[in-house]
């Protein structure tokens, strides 16, 4: 029984609906799995070198010794002649998220004290918002 790969890459009209880039992309969980599939992306084809963004460092030299198995397992998915070789290549970090900064009490009171013209009333302003937030 032949795989999917192979018969939508004989057919005559499957360069009109997938590339051969798509074919390789859409084959990668296939041919490494779930759980590696989880910390990679198949990201291009260039002449026979499918290009996979790896997690970090450790997972790129974790998969450059199994490159041989990983593109075995590509040729039987796709047919041979597509996928001869692999690139892991670093993901560029990705933000953390972060905390939004909330402006000050202190800040925004200043503010609003240094926004009454009269220097007496000003003063006292300032006294009284001093004792209420004591």
């Amino acid at each position: 029984m032949e795989r999917a790969g192979r018969t939508i890459g004989k057919l005559s009209r499957a360069s009109q609906v997938m590339t051969n880039e798509d074919l390789a992309r859409a084959a990668w969980p296939q041919a490494v799995g779930k759980k590696i599939a989880s910390y990679t992306a198949a990201t291009a084809l260039v002449r026979k070198c499918l290009v996979v963004e790896v997690q970090d460092m450790v997972w790129q030299r974790q998969l450059n010794t199994l490159r041989a198995q990983i593109v075995k397992n590509l040729t039987a998915v796709l047919g041979p002649g597509l996928v001869d070789d692999l690139e892991f290549r670093p993901m560029t970090p990705k933000r953390m998220p972060q905390r939004a900064e909330s402006p000050r009490r202190d800040a925004v009171a200043a503010d609003e004290a240094d926004a009454i013209a009269d220097p007496q009333l000003r003063r006292v302003y300032k006294i009284s918002r001093k004792k209420a937030s004591a």
